[in-house]
Protein backbone atom coordinates (compact mmCIF):
# COMPACT_ATOMS: atom_id res chain seq x y z
CA UNK A 1 0.00 0.00 0.00
CA UNK A 2 3.10 1.91 0.48
CA UNK A 3 3.46 4.83 3.10
CA UNK A 4 0.11 6.20 4.89
CA UNK A 5 -0.54 9.89 6.46
CA UNK A 6 -0.17 7.73 9.75
CA UNK A 7 3.53 6.64 8.71
CA UNK A 8 4.61 10.09 8.79
CA UNK A 9 3.28 11.16 11.96
CA UNK A 10 -0.41 12.06 11.63
CA UNK A 11 -3.09 8.75 13.00
CA UNK A 12 -6.07 9.93 11.49
CA UNK A 13 -7.93 7.27 13.45
CA UNK A 14 -6.95 8.52 17.14
CA UNK A 15 -8.07 12.13 16.04
CA UNK A 16 -11.79 10.84 15.17
CA UNK A 17 -11.38 8.35 18.69
CA UNK A 18 -10.48 11.98 20.01
CA UNK A 19 -13.58 13.67 19.17
CA UNK A 20 -15.91 10.79 19.79
CA UNK A 21 -14.77 11.07 23.71
CA UNK A 22 -14.98 15.04 23.53
CA UNK A 23 -18.28 15.08 22.65
CA UNK A 24 -20.29 14.51 26.03
CA UNK A 25 -18.41 17.11 27.47
CA UNK A 26 -19.07 19.92 24.74
CA UNK A 27 -22.68 19.22 24.52
CA UNK A 28 -22.68 19.72 28.07
CA UNK A 29 -21.83 23.50 27.11
CA UNK A 30 -24.91 23.57 24.95
CA UNK A 31 -28.44 25.80 25.68
CA UNK A 32 -31.03 26.24 23.60
CA UNK A 33 -29.42 29.30 21.01
CA UNK A 34 -27.46 26.30 20.02
CA UNK A 35 -28.53 24.69 16.25
CA UNK A 36 -25.61 23.18 14.79
CA UNK A 37 -23.99 19.53 16.36
CA UNK A 38 -20.35 18.31 17.66
CA UNK A 39 -18.58 17.86 14.16
CA UNK A 40 -20.07 20.42 11.32
CA UNK A 41 -17.71 22.59 9.61
CA UNK A 42 -19.17 25.81 11.90
CA UNK A 43 -21.14 26.53 14.58
CA UNK A 44 -24.45 28.07 15.01
CA UNK A 45 -25.98 29.96 17.19
CA UNK A 46 -29.29 31.86 17.21
CA UNK A 47 -28.47 35.62 18.90
CA UNK A 48 -30.78 35.83 21.96
CA UNK A 49 -31.99 39.23 20.42
CA UNK A 50 -35.37 39.03 22.75
CA UNK A 51 -32.82 39.47 25.64
CA UNK A 52 -31.12 42.97 24.04
CA UNK A 53 -32.81 46.37 23.17
CA UNK A 54 -29.97 47.64 20.90
CA UNK A 55 -27.02 44.75 21.14
CA UNK A 56 -23.27 44.83 20.42
CA UNK A 57 -21.11 41.86 19.55
CA UNK A 58 -17.81 41.96 21.69
CA UNK A 59 -15.15 39.38 20.73
CA UNK A 60 -11.48 38.64 22.12
CA UNK A 61 -8.33 36.36 20.84
CA UNK A 62 -6.34 34.94 23.19
CA UNK A 63 -3.60 32.00 24.02
CA UNK A 64 -2.03 30.90 27.15
CA UNK A 65 1.60 31.59 26.21
CA UNK A 66 4.44 29.61 28.60
CA UNK A 67 2.34 28.52 31.19
CA UNK A 68 2.11 25.69 28.94
CA UNK A 69 5.26 24.62 30.10
CA UNK A 70 4.35 23.54 33.37
CA UNK A 71 1.25 21.99 32.10
CA UNK A 72 4.11 19.84 30.06
CA UNK A 73 6.63 19.38 33.22
CA UNK A 74 3.52 18.39 35.52
CA UNK A 75 1.47 16.37 33.38
CA UNK A 76 -1.13 18.31 34.55
CA UNK A 77 -3.69 19.42 31.24
CA UNK A 78 -6.92 19.62 33.21
CA UNK A 79 -6.48 23.55 34.04
CA UNK A 80 -4.87 25.17 30.79
CA UNK A 81 -8.49 25.19 28.89
CA UNK A 82 -9.88 27.16 32.37
CA UNK A 83 -7.14 29.74 31.84
CA UNK A 84 -7.87 30.44 28.53
CA UNK A 85 -11.61 30.55 28.77
CA UNK A 86 -11.58 32.48 32.16
CA UNK A 87 -8.82 34.93 30.07
CA UNK A 88 -11.09 35.42 27.77
CA UNK A 89 -14.49 36.37 29.39
CA UNK A 90 -12.37 38.72 31.39
CA UNK A 91 -11.49 40.85 28.27
CA UNK A 92 -14.57 41.31 27.34
CA UNK A 93 -16.07 42.18 30.58
CA UNK A 94 -13.93 45.02 30.98
CA UNK A 95 -16.06 46.69 28.55
CA UNK A 96 -19.36 45.07 30.37
CA UNK A 97 -20.08 42.09 27.88
CA UNK A 98 -20.78 38.61 28.73
CA UNK A 99 -20.26 35.71 26.90
CA UNK A 100 -22.20 33.71 24.25
CA UNK A 101 -20.08 31.27 22.74
CA UNK A 102 -16.00 30.20 22.42
CA UNK A 103 -14.07 28.65 20.23
CA UNK A 104 -11.08 26.88 20.74
CA UNK A 105 -7.86 25.70 18.88
CA UNK A 106 -5.44 22.74 20.03
CA UNK A 107 -2.08 21.70 17.77
CA UNK A 108 -0.34 18.69 18.74
CA UNK A 109 2.13 16.70 17.58
CA UNK A 110 0.95 13.43 17.95
CA UNK A 111 -2.42 12.78 19.20
CA UNK A 112 -2.53 11.69 22.85
CA UNK A 113 -6.36 11.07 23.47
CA UNK A 114 -6.33 11.88 27.18
CA UNK A 115 -3.90 14.94 27.00
CA UNK A 116 -6.69 16.18 24.97
CA UNK A 117 -9.49 15.06 26.56
CA UNK A 118 -8.19 17.11 29.75
CA UNK A 119 -7.43 19.84 27.76
CA UNK A 120 -11.29 19.74 26.47
CA UNK A 121 -12.65 19.34 29.18
CA UNK A 122 -11.42 22.22 30.99
CA UNK A 123 -12.65 24.73 28.37
CA UNK A 124 -15.95 23.14 29.21
CA UNK A 125 -16.22 22.61 32.94
CA UNK A 126 -15.02 27.14 32.43
CA UNK A 127 -17.59 27.51 29.53
CA UNK A 128 -20.50 25.93 32.44
CA UNK A 129 -19.18 28.42 35.27
CA UNK A 130 -19.52 31.57 32.79
CA UNK A 131 -22.78 30.23 30.98
CA UNK A 132 -20.97 30.50 27.77
CA UNK A 133 -21.22 27.87 24.88
CA UNK A 134 -18.51 25.74 23.67
CA UNK A 135 -19.52 25.73 20.07
CA UNK A 136 -16.80 24.68 18.08
CA UNK A 137 -12.98 23.66 17.99
CA UNK A 138 -10.39 22.77 15.64
CA UNK A 139 -7.88 19.69 16.75
CA UNK A 140 -4.62 19.84 14.50
CA UNK A 141 -1.98 17.09 14.51
CA UNK A 142 0.97 18.91 13.44
CA UNK A 143 3.92 15.79 13.28
CA UNK A 144 7.49 16.92 13.51
CA UNK A 145 6.38 20.93 14.35
CA UNK A 146 5.95 20.26 18.18
CA UNK A 147 8.18 18.44 20.46
CA UNK A 148 7.03 15.41 22.10
CA UNK A 149 4.63 15.66 24.63
CA UNK A 150 3.93 19.37 23.76
CA UNK A 151 0.79 21.55 22.12
CA UNK A 152 -0.39 24.95 21.67
CA UNK A 153 -3.78 26.11 22.34
CA UNK A 154 -5.60 29.25 21.77
CA UNK A 155 -9.23 30.61 22.08
CA UNK A 156 -12.17 33.28 20.56
CA UNK A 157 -14.76 34.61 22.54
CA UNK A 158 -18.35 36.26 21.29
CA UNK A 159 -20.00 38.03 24.12
CA UNK A 160 -22.66 41.08 23.56
CA UNK A 161 -23.57 44.30 25.56
CA UNK A 162 -26.53 46.48 25.15
CA UNK A 163 -24.88 49.55 23.58
CA UNK A 164 -26.10 51.76 26.32
CA UNK A 165 -23.86 50.21 28.82
CA UNK A 166 -20.24 49.69 27.05
CA UNK A 167 -17.86 50.58 29.89
CA UNK A 168 -14.76 52.76 28.01
CA UNK A 169 -13.58 54.60 30.83
CA UNK A 170 -15.06 57.74 28.82
CA UNK A 171 -16.62 58.98 32.46
CA UNK A 172 -13.39 58.20 34.03
CA UNK A 173 -12.53 61.74 36.32
CA UNK A 174 -9.60 62.64 38.82
CA UNK A 175 -10.28 61.64 41.93
CA UNK A 176 -11.96 58.42 41.34
CA UNK A 177 -11.06 55.37 43.69
CA UNK A 178 -9.73 52.45 41.83
CA UNK A 179 -10.48 49.04 43.43
CA UNK A 180 -8.64 45.92 43.11
CA UNK A 181 -10.06 42.37 43.06
CA UNK A 182 -7.46 39.62 43.94
CA UNK A 183 -6.37 37.03 41.65
CA UNK A 184 -5.49 33.66 42.17
CA UNK A 185 -1.98 33.74 41.20
CA UNK A 186 0.06 34.62 37.52
CA UNK A 187 -2.94 34.25 35.86
CA UNK A 188 -1.61 33.85 32.69
CA UNK A 189 1.18 36.13 31.94
CA UNK A 190 4.98 36.32 33.04
CA UNK A 191 6.00 32.73 33.27
CA UNK A 192 8.53 33.20 30.92
CA UNK A 193 10.47 34.89 33.61
CA UNK A 194 9.17 32.93 36.04
CA UNK A 195 10.03 29.88 35.07
CA UNK A 196 13.54 30.67 34.52
CA UNK A 197 13.90 32.51 37.60
CA UNK A 198 12.18 29.20 40.31
CA UNK A 199 12.63 26.15 37.55
CA UNK A 200 16.43 26.67 37.39
CA UNK A 201 16.34 26.41 41.06
CA UNK A 202 13.61 24.10 42.02
CA UNK A 203 11.39 21.07 40.54
CA UNK A 204 8.08 21.44 39.80
CA UNK A 205 7.43 18.60 42.65
CA UNK A 206 9.13 20.74 45.31
CA UNK A 207 6.85 21.59 47.51
CA UNK A 208 7.71 24.89 49.63
CA UNK A 209 6.24 25.68 53.10
CA UNK A 210 6.27 29.74 52.12
CA UNK A 211 3.44 28.91 49.49
CA UNK A 212 2.17 25.85 51.67
CA UNK A 213 1.89 23.42 48.37
CA UNK A 214 4.17 22.46 45.59
CA UNK A 215 5.52 25.12 42.76
CA UNK A 216 4.07 23.22 39.67
CA UNK A 217 0.52 23.61 41.96
CA UNK A 218 1.37 27.03 42.37
CA UNK A 219 2.52 28.13 38.92
CA UNK A 220 -0.53 26.26 37.64
CA UNK A 221 -3.61 28.00 39.61
CA UNK A 222 -6.37 28.80 37.48
CA UNK A 223 -6.60 31.99 35.94
CA UNK A 224 -9.88 33.31 37.90
CA UNK A 225 -12.54 34.37 36.21
CA UNK A 226 -14.64 37.76 37.41
CA UNK A 227 -18.09 37.52 35.39
CA UNK A 228 -20.24 36.88 38.94
CA UNK A 229 -18.81 39.77 40.62
CA UNK A 230 -19.03 41.99 37.69
CA UNK A 231 -21.91 41.41 35.91
CA UNK A 232 -24.34 42.76 38.04
CA UNK A 233 -23.06 45.97 38.15
CA UNK A 234 -22.84 46.48 34.34
CA UNK A 235 -25.71 48.70 33.92
CA UNK A 236 -24.88 50.34 37.56
CA UNK A 237 -23.64 54.13 36.11
CA UNK A 238 -20.99 54.08 38.67
CA UNK A 239 -19.62 51.85 37.27
CA UNK A 240 -16.39 53.96 35.48
CA UNK A 241 -13.99 51.61 33.75
CA UNK A 242 -12.56 48.03 34.36
CA UNK A 243 -9.18 46.62 33.63
CA UNK A 244 -8.12 43.19 33.23
CA UNK A 245 -4.89 43.22 34.50
CA UNK A 246 -2.50 41.00 32.44
CA UNK A 247 0.98 41.36 30.80
CA UNK A 248 1.74 44.85 31.44
CA UNK A 249 0.78 45.11 34.80
CA UNK A 250 -1.22 46.97 37.05
CA UNK A 251 0.24 50.60 34.94
CA UNK A 252 0.15 49.13 31.63
CA UNK A 253 -3.16 47.95 31.65
CA UNK A 254 -4.87 50.45 33.57
CA UNK A 255 -3.68 52.93 30.84
CA UNK A 256 -5.71 51.45 27.94
CA UNK A 257 -9.24 52.91 29.76
CA UNK A 258 -7.94 55.92 31.81
CA UNK A 259 -8.81 59.04 29.40
CA UNK A 260 -5.99 61.32 28.24
CA UNK A 261 -4.80 63.79 30.90
CA UNK A 262 -4.80 61.32 33.67
CA UNK A 263 -3.47 58.74 35.50
CA UNK A 264 -3.47 56.15 38.18
CA UNK A 265 -1.62 56.40 41.03
CA UNK A 266 -0.98 53.38 42.69
CA UNK A 267 -0.49 52.91 46.59
CA UNK A 268 2.10 49.95 46.17
CA UNK A 269 1.80 49.39 50.25
CA UNK A 270 -2.16 48.42 50.01
CA UNK A 271 -1.66 45.26 49.93
CA UNK A 272 0.89 42.54 49.98
CA UNK A 273 2.21 40.25 47.62
CA UNK A 274 0.82 37.10 47.73
CA UNK A 275 3.74 34.31 48.26
CA UNK A 276 4.38 33.10 45.01
CA UNK A 277 5.54 36.93 43.66
CA UNK A 278 7.64 37.14 47.11
CA UNK A 279 9.15 33.26 45.89
CA UNK A 280 9.97 34.83 42.79
CA UNK A 281 11.13 38.28 43.45
CA UNK A 282 13.63 37.13 46.32
CA UNK A 283 14.84 33.79 44.17
CA UNK A 284 15.76 35.73 41.32
CA UNK A 285 16.35 39.21 43.23
CA UNK A 286 14.32 40.98 40.71
CA UNK A 287 13.52 45.00 41.20
CA UNK A 288 9.92 46.49 42.28
CA UNK A 289 9.78 48.10 38.55
CA UNK A 290 10.10 45.36 36.67
CA UNK A 291 7.72 43.23 39.01
CA UNK A 292 5.40 45.56 38.49
CA UNK A 293 5.55 45.59 35.22
CA UNK A 294 5.83 42.32 34.74
CA UNK A 295 3.10 40.73 36.97
CA UNK A 296 -0.08 41.00 38.38
CA UNK A 297 1.13 41.27 41.81
CA UNK A 298 -1.49 39.48 42.95
CA UNK A 299 -4.64 41.89 41.64
CA UNK A 300 -6.12 40.23 38.55
CA UNK A 301 -8.68 43.11 37.76
CA UNK A 302 -9.54 46.87 38.50
CA UNK A 303 -12.81 49.09 38.98
CA UNK A 304 -12.78 52.78 38.88
CA UNK A 305 -15.22 54.37 40.77
CA UNK A 306 -16.60 57.71 42.55
CA UNK A 307 -14.83 58.39 45.69
CA UNK A 308 -18.57 58.67 47.31
CA UNK A 309 -19.67 54.96 46.32
CA UNK A 310 -15.77 53.11 47.54
CA UNK A 311 -17.85 51.72 50.02
CA UNK A 312 -21.38 50.33 48.13
CA UNK A 313 -19.00 48.26 45.81
CA UNK A 314 -16.88 47.06 48.27
CA UNK A 315 -19.91 45.42 50.65
CA UNK A 316 -20.88 44.46 46.93
CA UNK A 317 -17.76 42.32 46.49
CA UNK A 318 -17.78 41.35 50.40
CA UNK A 319 -21.06 39.93 49.98
CA UNK A 320 -19.99 37.52 47.12
CA UNK A 321 -16.82 36.45 49.01
CA UNK A 322 -14.45 38.51 47.34
CA UNK A 323 -12.53 41.43 49.36
CA UNK A 324 -11.97 44.63 47.11
CA UNK A 325 -8.68 46.71 48.13
CA UNK A 326 -8.56 50.72 47.45
CA UNK A 327 -4.69 50.72 45.27
CA UNK A 328 -4.75 53.95 44.26
CA UNK A 329 -6.79 56.88 42.18
CA UNK A 330 -7.12 58.72 38.85
CA UNK A 331 -5.33 61.75 39.41
CA UNK A 332 -4.48 64.14 36.36
CA UNK A 333 -1.31 63.60 34.48
CA UNK A 334 1.77 65.91 34.20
Amino acid sequence: MGITYKDAGVDIDAGESAVNKIKEAVKATYNENVLSDVGQFGGFYRFPRDEYADPVLVSSTDGVGTKLRIAFQTGIHTTIGQDLVNHCVNDILTSGATPLFFLDYIGIGAMDEETVNGIVEGFAAACKENACVLIGGEMAEMAGFYAPGEYDVAGTIVGAVERDNIINGSTIRPGNVVLGLPSTGLHTNGYTLARKVLLDKYDVDKHLAKLEETVGEALLRIHKSYLGEIAPLISDRRLKGIAHITGGGLLGNSRRIIPEGMELVVDWDAWEFPPIFQLIQETGDISDHEMRRTFNCGIGLVIVVPEADVDYFQEHFHSRELESIIIGRIEKSN
